[in-house]
This record gives C-alpha cells, sequence and structure tokens, in this order.
C-alpha cells in the first residue's frame, strides 16, 4: 500500500469515526433533554408540595449506580460520577429555581375577574 493510500484511508476511517461521534452527540443532547423535562416536572411537584429541592440519599444512590453502569461500560467511574454530579447539580439549581418561583406565585394577591 503506498504512502497517499495509506492517508486516504486514514482520512476515511476518521470521517467514519467523527460521523458516528456527531451522531452519538446528538443522542446525548436529545436524550439530556427528555432527562431534564422530567426533573423540571421532579421540580414542580417538589415545589407544589414544599419538598426539598435535593435528595441526597437518593444522589448517592443514582451515583453509586452510575458507577456501577459505568464499569460494566468499561468508562471511567470517576469521569461518570463527575458527569452525574454536574446533572445533579443543575437539576438542584432548577429544583430551588421553581420553589422560588412558586413561593413568589403564592405570595402574589390573587385577583377574580
Amino acid at each position: 500500500m503506498s504512502e497517499s493510500d495509506a492517508i486516504r484511508r486514514a482520512a476515511d476511517l476518521l470521517r467514519g469515526h467523527r460521523e458516528s461521534i456527531d451522531r452519538l452527540d446528538a443522542i446525548l443532547v436529545f436524550t439530556l433533554a427528555e432527562r431534564f423535562k422530567h426533573t423540571q416536572a421532579v421540580g414542580k411537584l417538589k415545589a407544589e408540595h414544599a419538598l426539598p429541592p435535593s435528595d441526597p440519599s437518593r444522589e448517592a444512590v443514582q451515583i453509586e449506580r452510575l458507577e456501577r453502569l459505568a464499569n460494566e461500560a468499561d468508562l471511567d467511574p470517576e469521569f461518570a460520577k463527575k458527569f452525574l454530579n454536574f446533572i445533579i447539580s443543575e437539576v438542584i439549581r432548577h429544583h430551588e429555581r421553581h420553589l422560588e418561583t412558586g413561593a413568589a406565585a403564592d405570595a402574589q394577591p390573587q385577583t377574580s375577574a
């Protein structure tokens, strides 16, 4: 195989990997969007019932679960843990916002038509 053939083959392989990466990135974005739709609903439910935005025991179980899944998937469990911690912190921030918004809405005087 000539050097130009090897370079062309490498370029084709690289293109294929990048196409796969692009598809996987799209899957990740849509999956995260779907996940956040559910966590937004949880946040509203928690705010309506004055439940705390954070559930440390559930978070600990989820982190353990994700580390186990990461090991099964041959993904660095430390990376998986950091990733889930980031998501959890975002979810808690959203829950806190729902709680504040709900409290502010409750404080508003209600008018009847």
